[in-house]
Formats: C-alpha cells, structure tokens, sequence
C-alpha cells in the first residue's frame, strides 16, 4: 500500500487563504505533488468541513477524460461545463483546474468565476510564465501564489523507521519526488527519475517553445545538475559546453534555454548580493536544482559530492520554509604580503580588496539570517576558514553554521550559532 503523506506545510496555506477574493495559484514542477494536494488532500479537508462534494468542481486537463466531458481544453467548452455545475448564486463552490496553462485564454474564465462571491478558484501550473512578469496583467492584481516541491527531506522520513543516517543516504541519491514511493528497488526508482527527464521535463520544455536543438538542450540542463552552487553566468555555461560536451551553443541561446528550465521549475538561480554595498551582482547567479534526485539522474549518478548536493538541499529547504535566497560576497580591505628580502625580515605588502563568499542570505520579511553550509569542521582551519566571511559581517543579523557532522547545537562566544544539518533539516531554524 503506497504511504500518503499529509502536506501539512502547503495544506495550511490553502486554508489560510481560502475565500480571500484571489485566485490561489499551485505551481511546482510536474509530478511534485501539486495535483494531489488540490484533488486529494484539500478536497478531503473541505469534505470534512461539510462542503457538499458536487460543490467541488475538479478539472484535470492532464488527464484524459474527453469521452466524459468532451474536450475541455477548449475554453467554450470549459467554461460551458463549469457554469452548467454551479447552479446555486449563493451556495459556496470551490474549483480546481489542474494544468490549467494547457487551456489557451484560461484567465478570462478564471477571472470571471473569481468576481463571483461564491466562488473559490484553485489552478496549477507547470510553467511560471503565465504568472511571472505578467500575474498582475492576467489576473488583474487578484493571483496569490503558493509554490509546492518534491518532498522535503522532514516530508520523506514520514511513516519511515530507518537511522536518519540511511535514510539521508537514500534521500541526497534519489530526492523527493513524490512518485518514488511507487518505486521499490533502486533500479526502479533511477529509471523513473531519468525517465521524467527524458518523456516529461525535455519534452514539455521542447515543446512548449518549440525548440529545434534538443541536444543543446539537454546539455545545458546537464551543465547546470554539474554545477549546482557554483557562480556562473551564460558566457561561462557556453564555453563550457563548447570545450567540454562539444556543444555549440551562444550565449544568449544559453540565457533563454535557462530561462526555459526555471520557468519549468526545474532550476532556480540565486543572485549574488554585496553586502556591504547593498547591491546586486546581475550578471552572475548561482543555480540550485529543485530535487537533488532529479538532478543526479541527469548526470547518470555519476557526480554525488555530498558538500555540493547538501547545499543543494539547505536552499532547497530554505525556499520551502518561505525565504528569498541570495549568495552573499563581503568585501573586505586587507593587507598582503606579496613577497619577501634577505632573511625574511622585510617584506613587500599591499592594500587589496578581498571577498569572501557566504553561502546564502535568508530573508523572509521579519528573520534575515546568514548561513554557511559547512560539511564538517574537523579541523580548526577549516572551522577558521567557514568563519571568516560571517565574522566580516558587522551587522545584528543571526548567523549559523549548518554541519554536516551530528553536532549538539551550541552558539559560540561570538553569537554564531552551529546546527547539525538534520537539526536543521527536521526542526524550525529558530
């Protein structure tokens, strides 16, 4: 029997939002839950709220059913079928059009089903585009997003009995998609992941703009799973595809193709942000794969370094838990010793301008804090070396160490506080 996991998280959100005059928007990669959420999960909550069930209109544009219903991807017909449901001006209903984006002109019928008083309307979307630059034009200012992931990793030891230990293994090799617990064996569970890739994100992503280079594609999305952390920009992704997959691609090619992955949720980049000089570094960005599973079915599981998958999976978490995440660069003015005389007793130095990197800047409107991903501190100077960069930071904001070792959390004489990565991973940050 397949385990259900009660999305406690994004269950709360929907209720908290309900009936607030705006369309709530589900979005999230495909297969990551989104439609279980809506069909499942909130149906099941409205039900034992007493909402009767024929006022719980759900469409599925995903699924095949045309001999039922006809073709509601036509959007006549859709708003024909949905109208000949509500046959009450005053009783509640509450409608669920799952991948919506596959009706050409759905925001008119969703916006004139949101102007009536009665009625609570719920989309998913696969593809950010119709609700990026544009929300506020499409949904006149009415659109409320909430954006869903695979499992976290909290989500995935749900109903599990193994060592945390294991099941970190299991879940930093495989991810969080949903549809695993369908897979029994690791060969089952690779196979699916590579075959979401191959038949449901390229394909989707080929389509959807027509793209004639689907080789070029594909390695671009292997470029980005390869590098996940570090800086990068479309200049560097182009060379490194010429020189190393032997792919030529430009570099404006490569922007729009990365923008074709994030507006697919299956990517999301992280500006570098100068602290001191409280400014955005736009050319350059760090990319984060959505599901670390996803992403080392990509490469064929051949690159699984454990300290760049963990980073992977603490911005992960963080954008689960609702923050904005920025990399971090601090300038600091320094003097260097650039060469020595005679005994080494006169030297050479200069003045030079130094950055150091912090791992990410969390925000979420009232906690800001500054985060260092750390895989171990076994020796003091590496302990040294993750402290330098918060240390230059003379702000009030928190700052914290998250190890990969199983450490007692403790905060250190200069307010910098060390958390276990399951900690972190299990229990709220603050």
């Amino acid at each position: 029997m397949v385990q259900y996991i009660q999305r406690e998280t994004y269950l709360q959100q929907l209720v908290n939002r309900m009936n607030n005059g705006e369309v709530k928007i589900v979005t999230g990669p495909r297969r990551s839950g989104k439609s279980w959420l809506l069909n499942r999960i909130f149906k099941d909550y409205l039900l034992a709220k007493g909402v009767p069930e024929e006022n719980i209109i759900i469409v599925s544009f995903d699924v095949d059913d045309e001999e039922e219903h006809g073709d509601l991807t036509d959007r006549q017909a859709l708003k024909s079928y949905l109208y000949s449901r509500i046959v009450s001006e005053e009783a509640p209903y509450y409608i669920i059009l799952d991948e919506v984006q596959e009706v050409e002109g759905f925001e008119k019928i969703v916006n004139g089903l949101n102007a009536k008083d009665n009625i609570d309307v719920y989309i998913t979307g696969s593809n950010s585009h119709f609700l990026s630059s544009d929300i506020k034009t499409i949904f006149r200012g009415r659109g409320d997003e909430i954006r869903v992931y695979p499992f976290s990793f909290k989500e995935f030891c749900t109903n599990r009995s193994e060592p945390v230990n294991e099941l970190w293994k299991e879940y930093y090799t495989y991810g969080g998609m949903p549809g695993l617990l369908r897979q029994r064996t690791p060969e089952q569970k690779v196979a699916y992941l590579q075959r979401l890739w191959n038949k449901t994100y390229i394909d989707d992503v080929v389509e959807r703009h027509n793209i004639k280079n689907r080789e070029a594609l594909s390695a671009l999305a292997n470029a980005l799973c390869s590098s996940v952390g570090s800086l990068t920009n479309s200049n560097r992704v182009s060379n490194i595809l010429q020189s190393v997959q032997k792919v030529k691609i430009d570099p404006n090619t490569v922007a729009k193709y990365i923008g074709y992955l994030e507006e697919a949720f299956l990517f999301e980049g992280a500006l570098r942000f100068n602290i001191k000089g409280n400014k955005y570094y736009e050319s350059i960005k760090k990319y984060y794969a959505v599901d670390v599973g996803l992403r080392n079915a990509k490469l064929n599981f051949r690159q699984q370094e454990v300290t760049h998958i963990m980073e992977n999976v603490i911005y992960n978490e963080l954008r689960m838990r609702g923050f904005t995440v920025d990399v971090g660069v601090i300038e600091a003015r320094e003097r260097l010793r650039v060469g020595e005389q005679g005994s080494g007793t006169i030297r050479n130095e200069k003045m030079e301008y130094i950055q150091y990197e912090i791992d990410f800047i969390a925000n979420n409107g009232t906690d800001k804090y500054y985060i260092q991903s750390a895989f171990t501190l076994d020796t003091e100077e590496k302990k040294q070396q993750e402290l330098k960069s918060l240390l230059k930071i003379d702000d009030s904001f928190r700052k914290i160490v998250i190890v990969g070792n199983d450490i007692a959390e403790y905060t250190d004489d200069r307010g910098i506080r060390y958390i276990g990565l399951f900690q972190f991973l299990l229990k709220s940050l603050v």
